[in-house]
């Protein structure tokens, strides 16, 4: 079964200085129809405006990835890590047994446009972690490169959950193709373009929630960049 979930359905924040979509119930948005999939919590898509961003906060027995879209994430934390997030890296965070950390955009007059994923882990107590590595263009074009895996497989980053995350660059006549287990469920969120998936067809902002199929086929994109996940059911 595959279930469209539109842009405009999502969850909506604006703060001035955050403009945020949620996918799932998150801060002041609540829908129960809608608290995640399988082990996929929050996936929230943020555009921070040039000089701001979320002071020093905290988190715990959550894995959380930063993919940025635009712009250039500051990510500071209390574990000594202080890094800049550009476009094409992927940045993965376990909060474990505890971490405070702050964002922000320290670009004059560009928006930081990034997407944040929280996975439930299948660990919790651990010590917290970070880990931020680059997927370049090549490796994604007309293909699913897997970046955050439990067992860090093909130079991925690894995450302490039982879910899979692969990102994807399609255009015109590329395919690609994911086979899955029926008995997990999967997600499939466009960040940009348009895209069909399992014949059906997505537009910037959409996803697809899939359970009980045996595979992802992706088709006729345009300018399409993709996310799919596969996760615990």
């Amino acid at each position: 079964m595959l279930t469209i979930r539109k842009s405009n359905d999502r969850g909506y924040a604006d703060h001035g200085w955050l403009k945020s979509f949620h996918s799932f119930s998150f801060a002041g948005y609540f829908d129960p129809k809608h608290m995640g999939w399988g082990n996929l919590r929050v996936i929230n898509e943020d555009r921070i405006a040039p000089g701001t961003g979320f002071g020093t906060h905290g988190h715990r027995d959550m894995e959380i990835i930063s993919y940025v879209m635009e712009g250039n994430l500051a990510h500071k934390d209390s574990m000594g890590n202080v890094k800049g997030i550009p476009p094409g890296d992927v940045q993965r965070m376990s909060a474990g047994r505890g971490v405070q950390h702050s964002e922000f955009n320290h670009a004059d007059g560009q928006n930081t446009h990034f997407f944040q994923i929280w996975i439930e882990p299948n660990v919790t107590g651990i010590a917290p972690s970070y880990e931020q590595k680059t997927f370049s263009a090549e490796e994604k074009t007309g293909k699913l490169r897997l970046v955050a895996s439990p067992d860090g497989a093909e130079g991925s980053v690894l995450v302490h959950a039982d879910a899979r995350m692969y990102s994807g660059l399609l255009d015109g006549a590329q395919t690609a193709e994911l086979a899955l287990d029926p008995e997990r469920k999967s997600y499939v969120q466009l960040l940009r373009g348009e895209l069909e998936v399992n014949g059906v067809a997505l537009t910037t902002g959409d996803a697809a929630l899939l359970e009980g199929e045996s595979r992802i086929a992706l088709a006729k994109g345009k300018n399409a960049e993709v996310l799919v996940f596969d996760l615990q059911p």
